[in-house]
């Protein structure tokens, strides 16, 4: 009886977990370290956005959260990675959701997972956008008078971006898309050289980063013209947002979010959610992510699965459109 009522308790355990009964599936969790995989090199903005969380982490949870960077192939070597690995909470996907949305069009069928599949979203953590920015001699000051420096001289402004099917790229495709003008689309391999060609002149705009934009903004070498958000920036609060700009809807931004691998339990992802939340909510997290130019935010596990499925389909049309290939 006695080995009848212990073999009992332990499949009602294991049954409680696997139709998410929060009272044994919390407790139980985490039983072990939890890894953060970033799948882009150390350094960056996804890599420290990752490192504030895992060290605040730590206290929430119980257990050592820990970074394990795995980049590659656009991010995808790291997410292929936490979409194969056990569905038990304790590998997560520091995910760049835009450029993961991307790739899913760029690089369909080469992935090995499907970012609207293979993924159960826990958080959603905040968003790095983007500013317009000319070169200072370039003779406008607003995205009014851009345009119509466009349309003036057709397919002779040229505008930088970090690389073909770069977030940069994409967003100069849908800039010149609904402002109807011809503009000249010069890849750079990064960011950084991109940046030192406007700075110098050899191109007239991009759309660059919030903080790579601030950076190199003093001096008057640079010219921020609009925000590429709905509402104003709180680092840049002189500069119009694109809708004050005269672009309703245009808004391009690197989403930050947390994944897990599908098929998790819920209480793990509920638990996750909570705790992550909490985590962006702290003032000194706040200000940490406000000095890198991060937006933050919050949403449900169902609401960012949402977003995924809205940015893949967004992005997938403006690619499709404008018939963007990675070379």
């Amino acid at each position: 009886m006695n080995v009848l009522t212990t073999h009992l308790i332990a499949c009602s355990a294991v049954l409680a977990c696997a139709i998410d009964v929060p009272s044994v599936c919390a407790q139980e969790y985490p039983a072990k370290s939890v890894v953060i995989v970033v799948p882009f090199a150390a350094g960056g903005a996804v890599d420290t956005v990752a490192r504030v969380l895992g060290q605040k982490l730590t206290d929430g949870l119980g257990k050592p959260v820990v970074v394990d960077n795995r980049p590659g192939n656009s991010g995808n070597i790291g997410a292929r990675y936490v979409a194969k690995a056990p569905a038990d909470g304790h590998t997560l996907l520091m995910a760049a959701l835009t450029t993961h949305a991307m790739n899913a069009t760029l690089m369909e069928g080469q992935l090995g997972f499907e970012l609207d599949r293979d993924f159960q979203p826990a958080a959603l953590v905040g968003y790095l956008p983007l500013v317009l920015v000319v070169n200072g001699s370039l003779p406008v000051k607003s995205v009014a008078e851009l345009v119509a420096l466009a349309k003036a001289k057709p397919g002779q402004l040229a505008f930088g971006s970090a690389g073909n099917g770069s977030i940069e790229h994409i967003a100069s495709e849908v800039f010149k898309r609904q402002t109807g003008i011809d503009i000249l689309h010069v890849p750079y391999k990064g960011a950084a050289p991109a940046m030192i060609d406007l700075i110098g002149g050899q191109i007239a705009a991009i759309f660059a980063t919030a903080p790579t934009a601030i950076a190199n903004l003093k001096g008057g070498r640079l010219k921020p013209l609009m925000s590429a958000t709905a509402n104003r920036l709180s680092t840049l609060p002189d500069v119009p947002s694109a809708r004050e700009a005269g672009l309703p809807g245009f808004e391009v931004a690197a989403t930050y979010g947390v994944l897990l691998p599908a098929g998790t339990p819920v209480a793990i992802v509920t638990r996750l959610n909570h705790e992550i939340d909490r985590v962006v909510a702290l003032p000194d997290v706040q200000i940490k992510f406000q000095q890198l130019g991060i937006e933050t935010a919050a949403a449900t596990p169902d609401e960012v699965s949402r977003r995924i499925r809205v940015e893949i389909a967004k992005w997938g049309k403006v690619i499709r459109d404008a018939d963007i290939r990675i070379e």
